[in-house]
C-alpha cells in the first residue's frame, strides 16, 4: 500500500502534494515560529535557572559516566582477560560497579529535579493563560469556541507538559554522550569512526524527509483536537436543545465528522512518526555491522587489539542510541511546538484597553449617552446602534423596548463596558465612561439575566458571588428580600445544598430568585436587567416582580422589558427601531403620542402582555 492510498477504507487528510505545497509555502515563516515559540517556552522554564543548572549538571555528569563505562570494560579486556591476570580484575570490576551506581543515583536525581521544574513551569504556563482569559474583553468569549479554548489550557498545556518531563533531558543527554562518544571513538581508532559516521547523512536525509511532513500533521492534529472538544462542550451544554429539537442523529454525524477529521490526522502523523525509530534502528543495526566486519579484519592484522574492537562495538551503539533518541524525542517535541503556539496565540490576544489616566469614581447613577454609534466586529456595514441620544437620572428606571435585533442588549453591553462605542460617548455623572476604572465601574453595578448562570457551588456561596465579604447574615436577608428564602430552606441542606453546574436541578423561576439575591447583596448603583419574568409562571412571576421592586428601589435601572407590567412601572421608556432610538418618555406620554409604542400596544409584532 502507498503511503497516501486508503488506510482502513478512508481518504488521507493531506495528499502527497499538499503536504510538499504546504512545506514549501511554510517552510521560512514556520522555522522562525518555532524559534520564537521554542525561546518563549525557555524563558519560563529560564525562571528556574538554579535548580536547572544542577539538573544539567547532573545530565552531564551522567553522559561522562555512561561513556567511561564501555571504556573501561575494554581496557579490562586488553590488560587483565587477555593475558590470563585475573588479579586485577576484581577492581576493575568494583570501578565499573561504583560507576553504574552513581550513574544509578544520577539519572534518578535529575529526572526527580526535571519532573519538579517541568511541572512548575507548566503551572505557572496554564496560571497566566487563565489569568489573561480574566483580562480578555467579552468580545473575545463571544466569538470563540468554548470548548476549543479548553483544549489549549488543557490538551495543548499537556502536550508542552511531556515534552519538558521527559524530552529535554533526553535531548541534552542525547548531544552530549554524541559529542563524547565520537572524541573517545576518534582517539581510539579513526578509520573506524570514519565507518560508524557513514550513517549519518543518510539518518539526516530520512529525517528530513519524515520531518517535513509529521510538522503540518502535528499541527493540524492539535486544531482537531480542538474542534473536536469545542463540540462535545456545546453538545454537553446544550443538550436539552438538542433533545427538544430530536437532533441527535444530526450531532453525531457531525461528531463522526470531526472525529474522522482527527483519525485521518492522527492516522498519518502517527504513521510518519512511526517510520522514525524503525529507520533509526535499521541504520543501527548497519552500523554495528560494519563495525563488527571492518573491526575483526583489522584485530587478525593486528591493526587494532580485541578490546578496542569491544569498546568500539559498544560506543557504535552509544553512537547512533542518541540520534535514534532524538529522532524519537523530535516527534514529541513537534506536538509540544504545536500546542504551545496555540497557547502563546492565546497569551497574545489583546486584553481589555484601559485608560492609563482612568480613575475609580463613586457612581451617582446619573447615565448619559450622547450620539453613540456601534457596530460589532463581524458586521460590514452599517451600524447596530445609530446616534442614540437620551440621559438617565439618579434612581430612574428606564424600560428598554422593541422588536428582536433593535439593540436593547447592545445599550446594556455598553454600559457594562462589556464593548466601547464605535462613535459618540457614554457619560456616568457626566464623567465619559473610559475615564472610570473598568473594574470599579462593574463593581458598582449588577445584573439579572433573562437565563441567570449558577454555579457547581453551594447556595451561600452562589448568592455570595454578589459581595465576597458578605457574611451569612447578610446572605440570609438578601435571599428573605427575593424571596428566595422559603424554597432554600426547603433544600436538602438549606443554604449548604450543593447546586448542580449552572443550576440545573432547581427551576427557572428559583434559579431567577437566587440571581436576585445575588444582586442584592452586592448593593449597586445601577442595575441591568434581561426581563427576568419573561419565561416564567405567573404565580412565580409575582413573587419575581416583588423582589425585583425591592431590588430597584433607590437605584438607576435598565429594564428590557418583554411585559407591559414592567413598562407601567418605569420612569422612561424607550423604544428601540433598528439601532436607532425613536422614542423616549413616560409610557403614557408615549401612548398618547400615537407613535410606534402605541402601535406596539395594539399589534401583534411585539409581545407585551397585561
Amino acid at each position: 500500500m502507498g503511503f497516501f492510498q486508503k488506510p482502513f477504507g478512508y481518504e488521507p487528510l493531506l495528499t502527497k502534494d499538499d503536504l510538499k505545497q504546504g512545506v514549501k509555502k511554510k517552510k521560512g515563516p514556520r522555522a522562525a515560529d518555532w524559534r520564537s515559540t521554542l525561546l518563549r517556552l525557555w524563558k519560563i522554564v529560564d525562571e528556574q535557572r538554579a535548580l536547572l543548572i544542577v539538573v544539567l549538571l547532573l545530565v552531564m555528569i551522567s553522559s561522562i559516566l555512561a561513556l567511561v563505562g564501555p571504556y573501561v570494560i575494554g581496557q579490562m579486556i586488553d590488560h587483565y582477560v587477555m593475558h590470563g591476570e585475573l588479579s586485577g580484575l576484581d577492581k576493575g570490576i568494583g570501578l565499573l560497579i561504583g560507576i553504574y551506581v552513581l550513574l544509578a543515583v544520577s539519572l534518578f536525581l535529575q529526572n526527580y529535579w526535571m519532573i519538579g521544574i517541568a511541572q512548575q513551569t507548566i503551572y505557572r504556563l496554564r496560571t497566566s493563560v487563565f489569568t489573561h482569559f480574566q483580562r480578555l474583553p467579552v468580545a473575545f468569549f463571544d466569538r470563540r469556541q468554548h470548548g476549543e479554548l479548553m483544549s489549549r489550557m488543557t490538551n495543548d498545556i499537556e502536550a508542552v507538559s511531556s515534552t519538558l518531563n521527559s524530552s529535554f533531558i533526553q535531548v541534552f543527554s542525547s548531544v552530549l554522550t554524541l559529542g563524547g562518544t565520537v572524541i573517545i571513538m576518534l582517539s581510539l581508532s579513526p578509520l573506524l569512526t570514519v565507518l560508524t559516521m557513514i550513517i549519518i547523512p543518510l539518518m539526516f536525509w530520512a529525517m528530513r524527509w519524515i520531518t517535513r511532513r509529521t510538522a503540518p500533521l502535528f499541527k493540524e492534529q492539535q486544531v482537531a483536537i480542538g474542534a473536536l472538544n469545542g463540540m462535545i462542550e456545546e453538545t454537553i451544554s446544550g443538550q436539552r436543545i438538542v433533545k427538544a429539537f430530536s437532533q441527535e442523529e444530526r450531532m453525531k454525524a457531525e461528531f463522526r465528522e470531526k472525529s474522522l477529521r482527527l483519525k485521518r490526522t492522527g492516522f498519518w502523523a502517527q504513521t510518519y512518526s512511526g517510520y522514525i525509530p524503525k529507520v533509526m534502528n535499521f541504520l543501527n543495526n548497519m552500523s554495528f555491522t560494519i563495525v563488527a566486519g571492518v573491526g575483526g579484519v583489522l584485530a587478525l592484522y593486528g591493526h587494532v587489539s580485541i578490546g578496542v574492537i569491544v569498546i568500539f562495538t559498544e560506543y557504535a551503539r552509544q553512537f547512533t542510541r542518541p540520534l535514534n533518541d532524538l529522532a524519537n524525542q523530535f516527534n514529541t517535541v513537534l506536538s509540544a511546538i504545536a500546542g504551545a503556539e496555540r497557547v502563546f496565540s492565546l497569551l497574545d490576544e489583546q486584553p481589555e484597553a484601559e485608560n492609563v489616566s482612568a480613575q475609580k469614581h463613586q457612581l451617582l447613577g446619573h447615565v448619559t449617552f450622547k450620539q453613540v454609534y456601534f457596530k460589532y466586529e463581524l458586521e460590514e456595514e452599517g451600524y447596530t446602534l445609530k446616534n442614540v441620544d437620551f440621559k438617565v437620572e439618579p434612581g430612574q428606571t428606564v424600560a428598554l423596548v422593541g422588536a428582536t435585533g433593535a439593540g436593547k442588549t447592545t445599550i446594556l453591553q455598553l454600559i457594562a463596558r462589556f464593548y466601547d462605542v464605535s462613535k459618540g460617548e457614554v457619560l456616568f455623572d457626566g464623567i465619559n465612561v473610559q475615564q472610570i476604572d473598568r473594574q470599579s465601574l462593574r463593581s458598582q453595578m449588577a445584573f439579572v439575566l433573562q437565563d441567570p448562570f449558577l454555579f457547581e457551588a453551594s447556595v451561600r456561596e452562589n448568592i455570595r458571588y454578589g459581595r465576597l465579604d458578605a457574611s451569612d447574615a447578610e446572605i440570609e436577608e438578601a435571599a428573605k428580600q427575593a424571596n428566595a428564602h422559603e424554597f432554600i430552606m426547603k433544600l436538602k441542606d438549606g443554604y449548604d445544598t450543593i447546586l448542580a453546574a449552572d443550576g440545573r436541578e432547581i427551576s427557572q423561576g428559583q434559579k431567577q430568585l437566587l440571581s436576585i439575591a445575588r444582586a442584592l447583596i452586592a448593593d449597586p448603583k445601577i442595575l441591568l436587567l434581561d426581563e427576568a419574568t419573561s419565561s416564567i409562571d405567573t404565580v412565580t412571576e409575582l413573587a419575581i416582580q416583588e423582589a425585583l421592586d425591592t431590588l430597584m428601589q433607590g437605584r438607576t435601572s435598565f429594564v428590557i422589558a418583554h411585559r407591559l407590567n414592567t413598562v407601567h412601572n418605569a420612569d422612561m421608556v424607550l423604544v428601540m427601531h433598528k439601532g436607532e432610538l425613536v422614542e423616549a418618555g413616560p409610557q403614557q406620554k408615549l401612548i398618547e403620542s400615537g407613535g410606534l409604542y402605541a402601535q406596539m400596544l395594539h399589534s401583534s409584532t411585539y409581545h407585551l402582555e397585561e
